[in-house]
């Protein structure tokens, strides 16, 4: 007996806000498997004998999508259960989508992402994430329980219309854009949506100005802020040009790999670690500069499992969401104070990315290849080392075309 999927509203279990679940029924030899939509709805708006929105229904087109593309899920799966001669039961029907994911709207992949994400440590991609949700769940008013089919290209430029007429950048656009766009890929490779719906080759990301602004110094610069007098300053004004110059000496270490750097990882006049974002494997000489820089906060009884630094102490932040929520806190203040010191010695907006930058850039005017310069900041391909790299000059190009006959 072929299996029959209709959609009900459940009347046997009302849920605390007096509304009722939509479930489909999947049934086949007699027997019934409810399914939860993630839907909900007061009687008043369910026609109980067609199975279906009335027409004073809020979000009526909507939750009529998502009907459809449900059943329509289960009905391809009969057919082709069917059609392969593959004998099934009700259960080997439900249990087929559970095993794969279980959600089909936008937030609902989006709030099983980043959950995935914080289980798995990543909670700055899981923080990236939750931003794009909070984004579309404020230009739809809360009304995310939508099927990815929804999303077109006429929806993707309202969004855009909206960002702009919240003041935001094409740097930010791009950034929400590319995350939607990256959960909406994950929902076609879960089967969540054809790809037929695809809506980025229409809508093209890549349209927005997004070219970072150089933040790359020259060595001259360098050594300004190495030479300014601190010794009045305060301590934390004194530990940010530290983290500024250990990362410049130490092949552009960022700062979350700065703070999580324990003495275990000095090793026979080397530093030895794996970088966190990557997972890369990382290990450069250890400078004068840096020996110097790590002896000012050595502590007694320190041991190979303490940090280096004054950012992270393995007694108090235990947990990954304890070390990322203190790691940001003091980042934030350490830029505030290198702006400080950048506009001290005429440097416009010193940060510590500015140390990562001005390494690689420094490496490559000195003729390092961008392979090798790659490999030392522990990128995963050449085409993010390039950002990085700061253009020649306009007198180095003039020069270099002289050349050219």
């Amino acid at each position: 007996m072929k299996a029959t999927v209709e959609v009900v509203c459940y009347k046997s279990k009302p849920l605390k806000d007096g509304t009722f679940p939509l479930m489909l029924r999947v049934t086949k030899d007699r027997k019934r498997k409810y399914v939860s939509l993630g839907l909900s709805l007061h009687e008043k708006f369910w026609d109980f004998e067609k199975s279906k929105p009335k027409r004073n229904c809020p979000n009526k087109e909507q939750i009529e999508r998502l009907i459809a593309a449900k059943t329509a899920e289960y009905n391809d799966l009969i057919v082709e259960m069917t059609a392969q001669q593959r004998e099934y039961t009700v259960e080997t029907l439900v249990s087929h989508f559970h095993n794969q994911v279980r959600c089909a709207t936008v937030v609902e992949l989006y709030d099983k992402l980043i959950d995935d994400m914080k289980r798995g440590g990543k909670l700055g991609n899981a923080g990236v994430y939750k931003y794009s949700r909070t984004s579309l769940l404020k230009f739809t008013g809360q009304r995310l329980q939508i099927p990815f089919s929804d999303i077109d290209a006429v929806w993707l430029r309202r969004y855009e219309n909206w960002l702009r007429t919240s003041g935001c950048g094409d740097t930010t656009i791009s950034q929400l854009f590319r995350t939607l766009r990256s959960v909406f890929n994950k929902a076609v490779e879960l089967q969540l949506v054809k790809r037929d719906y695809y809506p980025f080759d229409a809508y093209k990301v890549s349209k927005f100005d997004t070219r970072t602004k150089k933040r790359a110094i020259t060595k001259e610069d360098v050594r300004k802020v190495i030479a300014l007098d601190l010794s009045q300053g305060y301590p934390s004004e004194r530990l940010a040009r530290d983290i500024f110059v250990f990362s410049y000496f130490g092949a552009g270490i960022n700062f979350a790999d700065i703070a999580l750097l324990k003495y275990g990882n000095v090793r026979d006049g080397r530093v030895q670690y794996v970088r966190k974002k990557t997972g890369k494997p990382i290990n450069f000489l250890l400078t004068e500069e840096m020996r110097n820089i790590i002896a000012k906060y050595q502590r007694q009884g320190q041991t190979d499992d303490d940090y280096i630094f004054p950012i992270l102490d393995r007694r108090v932040h235990r947990t990954e969401q304890q070390r990322y929520d203190r790691t940001h806190k003091v980042l934030t203040n350490t830029n505030r104070w290198l702006r400080k010191i950048g506009q001290r010695v005429g440097i416009e907006h010193l940060t510590t990315y500015v140390a990562r930058h001005t390494y690689a850039t420094v490496l490559k005017r000195s003729g390092v290849s961008v392979a090798l310069i790659s490999e030392s900041l522990g990128h995963s391909d050449l085409s993010t080392t390039q950002i990085y790299l700061d253009s020649f000059e306009n007198s180095q190009i003039d020069a270099a075309m002289q050349h050219l006959l």
